[in-house]
């Protein structure tokens, strides 16, 4: 059986849970990791972790919620970091895609959120989009581990990450035609590496242009076990653990 090491399950996405919880445990799926972004789903994000067993969460502020975030917001990602089911402060990052007019508020709502991680020595989910001088550099100033969330950078940049004790999350980009990062993933230790979908988005070939949900890692899965040369146990197993070494709270 498999994690979804980050997805984001909200009603806004997904009429029934349910259902998709169901279709992803036929498909070899127990596990999931649900990632808050806004104040309205890191509630839901609450909201699920005490209704779903198997389900665990994350809160966080995205950097494209930059301009809309309060500190009332982060005060309520700290009150509620004692909950067991939350297992660490994500999606949070920097996210150049689209300009970087507010790059300096976006250092530091990320610099705010791994203060608070520090404090409360909590994993961090890490975003990063065309921004990895700049992420590198800031995570350089913390004494916080985690997870580079969607990594798609070079083996350089990897290595990078790798020294400073974070977790490469590999998604339905590796199966996509042209993705280069299959090159980098290949020379990467299976010790360093977890598996993720990121629902509802980037959805692995041959499935393109349907929206993306958990029992997707099955087909991430076997891509990266060829890739590998592995067998589907042995990377279930190693993936599984580098989880619950990271985020200690999974059981």
């Amino acid at each position: 059986m498999f994690t979804d090491s980050h997805c984001h399950l909200y009603h806004e996405y997904y009429e029934d849970l349910d259902a998709i919880i169901n279709e992803s445990i036929n498909n070899k799926v127990d596990r999931f990791i649900n990632d808050g972004c806004d104040r309205k789903s890191n509630e839901e994000v609450l909201k699920h972790v005490n209704i779903y067993d198997n389900m665990y969460g994350t809160l966080g502020i995205h950097p494209e919620n930059v301009e809309d975030y309060t500190n009332s917001d982060l005060k309520f990602i700290e009150d509620n970091l004692k909950n067991p089911k939350i297992v660490a402060i994500g999606e949070i990052g920097l996210d150049y895609h689209y300009g970087k007019e507010n790059k300096s508020a976006q250092i530091k709502l990320l610099e705010l959120q791994l203060e608070m991680a520090e404090k409360y020595n909590m994993p961090v989910v890490i975003h990063s989009r065309e921004a990895t001088l700049d992420t590198l550099n800031t995570l350089k100033k913390y004494k916080v581990k985690g997870v580079i969330h969607s990594f798609s950078g070079s083996k350089e940049t990897a290595q990078e990450y790798l020294k400073m004790g974070y977790l490469l999350g590999v998604n339905g980009v590796i199966t996509f035609k042209n993705a280069n990062i299959k090159e980098v993933i290949k020379e990467i230790p299976l010790e360093n590496i977890i598996l993720e979908t990121d629902s509802p988005y980037l959805t692995p070939e041959p499935f393109r242009g349907h929206q993306n949900n958990p029992s997707h890692i099955i087909d991430i899965a076997k891509f990266v076990a060829d890739l590998k040369g592995i067998s589907l146990e042995e990377l279930s197993r190693i993936t599984n653990q580098n989880i619950e070494n990271m985020f200690k709270r999974i059981k």
